[in-house]
């Protein structure tokens, strides 16, 4: 039996991955609800991960860099998929 491979390594974490999974969508402009989002697309539900991914990505970067790494520009990117997911099609 294979196991799932979403599951929270740290239980007292999941109130805050889930408030973190509302503020990507949220970025993103794709609108998540408490429970089941099975009418969401995969694009939509690909853009709220990429988007945690993004930002978890650039925080352990600038941990790296001892705070100092440059304000990235992602005003841009959230723009281009926000008009992404709104332009989608069911």
């Amino acid at each position: 039996m294979a196991s799932r491979g979403n599951q929270i390594l740290v239980p007292q974490a999941k109130a805050a991955m889930d408030s973190f999974k509302f503020e990507a969508a949220q970025e993103v402009g794709v609108n998540l609800k408490q429970g089941y989002n099975g009418d969401l697309t995969s694009r939509q539900a690909g853009s709220i991960g990429g988007q945690m991914v993004k930002k978890m990505v650039y925080d352990y970067q600038a941990k790296q860099a001892g705070g100092s790494a440059q304000s990235m520009n992602m005003t841009q990117d959230l723009n281009t998929i926000k008009q992404q997911n709104q332009s989608s099609k069911y």
